[in-house]
């Protein structure tokens, strides 16, 4: 009964470890493998750097998209657009 006693400690911090570190990255990175694959053409994106296109292709095979912008077509990986961003830019304006 002693040793389970000192090992309690541990498994507290690795119990709030889990709920507060651990667990929101699993679901965030759930989250955006959702929204990269959700993605269509016509879509308006902001990349996580920052450029502001419009989806014209996407290439299932490696997972890239091509993105529209004032200067011409660019080619992305998926993971390189910004939820967050991309969420806010089409989020209607009464939620603004």
């Amino acid at each position: 009964m002693d040793a389970i006693g000192s090992f309690l400690p541990f498994i507290a911090i690795f119990a709030v470890m889990y709920f507060f570190m651990i667990a929101p990255q699993m679901k965030r990175s759930k989250q955006e493998k959702k929204f990269a694959s959700e993605l269509k053409r016509g879509d308006r994106v902001i990349t996580k750097s920052g450029m502001h296109g419009k989806i014209v292709e996407l290439n299932d095979k490696d997972n890239s998209c091509i993105i529209e912008t004032l200067a011409g077509k660019i080619k992305f990986d998926r993971s390189a657009i910004s939820m967050e961003m991309s969420n806010k830019l089409n989020a209607p304006a009464a939620t603004k």
